[in-house]
């Protein structure tokens, strides 16, 4: 009797891929799940109640108009995002000025003080946020730390009135989201090659020059993602403007949170959130493809487009 030994055929590549993607889904599962669920549900149900009219009594009533996107065009509420577009642009510029040199040194330590400064960076957010709010609020009043010094050192006679100002808001706008600003600077400044550096100054160039021309454009990449998390969320924060500005200023998180909570216009809340997303997924699209135009590099795409027609003119010459 013969037992047969006869197998089928390997597997191609492209269906050995497939099968390796398949096997990953369960992985996945518990992700696409928490996407859908606190991204995708809540997005579409916005989205639903932006094309509805409001209730006379508030609610939503399900009968369509694009009149809450029309709305968005009144001057009022123009002014508002043109007051947030200001202030969120002024928190971004500061957190930059602060967190580039801060990212620079902190790359500059030793690793045991690497540690150490990153979680003195990071020790706010194990802080509550209400707690950090209030904290800012005794700085600030006119018989607080700050005005107290500045009379000690006979700078100033009378306290001087920051609390309920827009700088004020300014201030706690930045010291809430500088350590998003910090972190993605170190990831960039950190994963530099120092050999590129070390050329340059060999080469004669001066501290300055190489900071300039080598440490600045291959940090860019983590400047925008640095600019992209503080500037969004400091546009649409609702609750330090209401406590440190004292609701003087207002921004387009304050306006959403008014149209739910106190005008019960649900329909005209959404359009104003539906177009805040908007807005921040075309900021990260942004980002995502000035980051990888920049990583990838003109002299890179030069030099694959010759490597590509030096490979032609080789294939011409064999040919011939």
């Amino acid at each position: 009797m013969t037992q047969s030994t006869t197998a089928g055929p390997a597997p191609s590549a492209p269906t050995r891929r497939a099968r390796g993607r398949l096997a990953g889904l369960p992985f996945l599962g518990p992700g696409l799940l928490f996407t859908t669920l606190l991204v995708f549900v809540p997005v579409l149900l916005i989205t639903a109640y932006s094309l509805f009219e409001r209730g006379r009594f508030g609610g939503v009533v399900f009968e369509f108009t694009f009149d809450n996107f029309i709305r968005l065009f009144d001057p009022l509420y123009l002014g508002v995002v043109a007051n947030s577009l200001g202030i969120a642009a002024a928190v971004t510029a500061l957190a930059l000025l602060i967190g580039y040199p801060t990212a620079l040194m902190i790359t500059r330590l030793s690793p045991r003080w690497r540690t150490i400064a990153l979680i003195a960076v990071l020790l706010p957010f194990w802080t509550n946020f209400l707690i950090r709010t209030y904290a800012w609020i005794l700085l600030l009043n006119n018989a607080g730390w700050i005005n107290q010094a500045l009379q000690a050192l006979g700078i100033t006679r009378e306290p001087i009135s920051m609390l309920y100002t827009p700088q004020a808001v300014v201030v706690g706008l930045v010291y809430t989201y500088l350590p998003l600003m910090i972190l993605p600077l170190y990831s960039s400044l950190s994963s530099q090659d120092k050999q590129l550096g070390e050329a340059a100054t060999n080469l004669g160039a001066s501290p300055f020059r190489v900071f300039r021309t080598v440490t600045v454009p291959l940090s860019i990449p983590g400047i925008l993602t640095g600019c992209v998390f503080v500037f969004v969320p400091a546009m649409s924060n609702f609750v330090i403007p209401e406590l440190i500005g004292g609701g003087k200023t207002v921004l387009v998180g304050n306006l959403i949170r008014d149209q739910f909570l106190e005008a019960r216009d649900w329909p005209f809340g959404a359009a104003l959130a539906l177009v805040l997303t908007v807005s921040l997924l075309v900021l990260l699209f942004l980002q995502s493809r000035l980051s990888k135009r920049l990583t990838d590099g003109p002299g890179r795409r030069r030099g694959g487009r010759r490597q590509a027609q030096g490979q032609t003119q080789g294939q011409a010459v064999a040919d011939a």
